[in-house]
């Protein structure tokens, strides 16, 4: 399983109900994609512009499906990515698979 853990900043203040409309179609459509085992999109409630993608696939080529995939290419790409900064971190689900790299037994 991959997980992903994705912070986005809006540019400006002004465009948040945009994106915020667009990442919930978005993942309306990433949630029904084979392989899609969790598609999240939070809002901070501190930090009013920042928003917090959690999404699970199931291998890499469930997400390389899903960079092809309508919800991506029609929808984050070309209306959410020009209107944000973007942070991605890959993550390891702790209790899933094998420990951290550094953990002890």
């Amino acid at each position: 399983m991959l997980c992903l853990n994705i912070l986005l900043l809006v540019k400006d203040a002004a465009d948040v109900p945009t994106v915020a409309a667009h990442l919930t179609q978005a993942m309306r459509g990433s949630r029904a994609e084979p392989g899609c085992l969790r598609y999240d999109v939070y809002h901070s409630q501190a930090e009013p512009k920042r928003f917090v993608l959690v999404e699970h696939w199931a291998d890499q080529a469930a997400l390389d499906a899903h960079r092809l995939a309508a919800a991506y290419t029609t929808i984050y790409k070309p209306l959410v990515l020009p209107l944000i900064d973007r942070e991605g971190h890959p993550a390891t689900l702790l209790g899933e698979g094998d420990p951290p790299a550094g953990a002890r037994s």
